[in-house]
């Protein structure tokens, strides 16, 4: 069996971090959400096919993954859902799965739509205007309404299994300009074929927006078993499970409070504090005196002495100076709220520090406001309070 993994959106409300890598390549857990959609497929498909933006996910993972064969197609522009699938018609051979690439899906789930024809995964939700609505009859689908004005029901995942004559469908372009996959669902329907319907029994992460990533983030972590690999120091302190990558050194007086998963070849301490529900990627470095709480740190990031990075999402190659530190709390307790594009989104989240993309570079005793985000390759100056998103 073939899928395809849908990866050539922009990602335009996770933003600053897909402003200069595709969304799939985000990571939680030390573990970029492509790889996490690869291990859930890995014994149930042979090939993957991804549809990609640029080349970066194609120099990132190759040929294959854990047996698993990769090919990628090219969708340049933004021509939606259905298009992408329809420029991997000619890799497809039969019955196919596809899957959006920056969401997260368990085996357990995929498993159950593949027993069908044609298959929606669908998940009973609270925030239904989020998603694309499935109305059902007998455990098939009917209808699909684009995000309704309602709160409960069940939504669209993203997650479909087709057999390769829904090609014989012609598509149209919607009233948002684009050719949609779920067009071909409305084919399958008129044409009376029965396309299923299964819901999520085990876990559906979305990726809607950066915060969502310390959520799914914090769902791998308290799957993982504690394993130390590197070299860890006389006088440090380890508690409950907590992954240490080959080749790190935690040097004494550090405290690692799990879950926690570290990298490969890092530098933590002496005497930092490392707290629940942090990943920390391969090269980077904690220093002295630094405290990290519920956060993504990325690869080759250096965070010095004296700081501290509170729920938040730093990217690669950040350089958080000595004596930063992230709020992470509004003194009235309310809900973080912060810009995506042009309107201002509640997080849901009482505490939520900073988003940081990739190649930052912050001053010494920086200090930034709740919710705020920093675009790629912005710098600030010593003692500089960030009030507002730097752009």
């Amino acid at each position: 069996m073939q899928a395809v993994i849908l990866g050539a959106g922009k990602g335009t409300r996770t933003y600053p971090l897909t402003l200069v890598k595709p969304k799939g390549l985000l990571k939680v857990a030390n573990k970029t959400i492509i790889e996490h959609n690869l291990d859930q497929l890995h014994g149930l498909v042979d090939e993957v096919i991804i549809i990609v933006g640029n080349n970066m996910i194609k120099e990132y993972f190759g040929d294959s993954y854990e047996n698993i064969k990769l090919k990628y197609v090219e969708q340049k522009y933004a021509s939606g859902t259905g298009m992408a699938v329809i420029k991997a018609k000619s890799l497809l051979k039969d019955n196919f799965i596809v899957m959006n690439g920056d969401d997260l899906f368990s085996r357990k789930d995929i498993e159950k739509c593949v027993k069908h024809d044609y298959c929606v995964l669908g998940k009973e939700v609270n925030d239904l205007h989020r998603f694309g609505e499935l109305v059902l009859e007998k455990g098939c689908v009917k209808e699909i309404k684009e995000k309704p004005d309602k709160t409960k029901g069940i939504a669209n995942t993203g997650l479909y299994v087709f057999k390769t004559d829904i090609f014989n469908y012609e598509l149209k372009k919607s009233k948002r300009g684009e050719y949609e996959i779920v067009d071909y669902i409305k084919h399958l329907v008129k044409d009376n074929k029965k396309v299923h319907n299964e819901i999520v029994e085990d876990y559906w992460l979305a990726t809607s927006y950066p915060w969502n990533l310390l959520e799914i983030n914090e769902f791998f972590l308290k799957k993982i078993k504690k394993e130390i690999k590197g070299d860890v120091e006389k006088g440090t302190t380890i508690k409950g499970e907590v992954v240490i990558g080959k080749g790190t050194i935690v040097k004494a007086g550090s405290y690692i409070e799990g879950p926690v998963v570290i990298g490969k070849n890092c530098v933590i301490g002496p005497n930092c504090y490392i707290r629940a529900g942090t990943a920390i990627g391969n090269n980077s470095k904690v220093g002295n005196a630094v405290d990290i709480k519920n956060s993504i740190i990325g690869d080759n990031t250096c965070i010095a002495h004296l700081a501290y990075v509170g729920d938040s999402v730093i990217g690669d190659n950040v350089n958080v100076a000595a004596g930063v530190i992230t709020a992470n709390l509004r003194h009235d307790n309310e809900n973080i709220k912060t810009p995506v594009k042009d309107n201002l989104v509640c997080t849901g989240r009482r505490k939520l520090g900073t988003i940081i993309g990739d190649n930052v570079k912050l001053g010494i005793y920086t200090s930034i406001y709740p919710g705020r985000k920093i675009w790629p390759n912005k710098t600030t100056l010593p003692g500089e309070i960030v009030k507002k998103d730097i752009k």
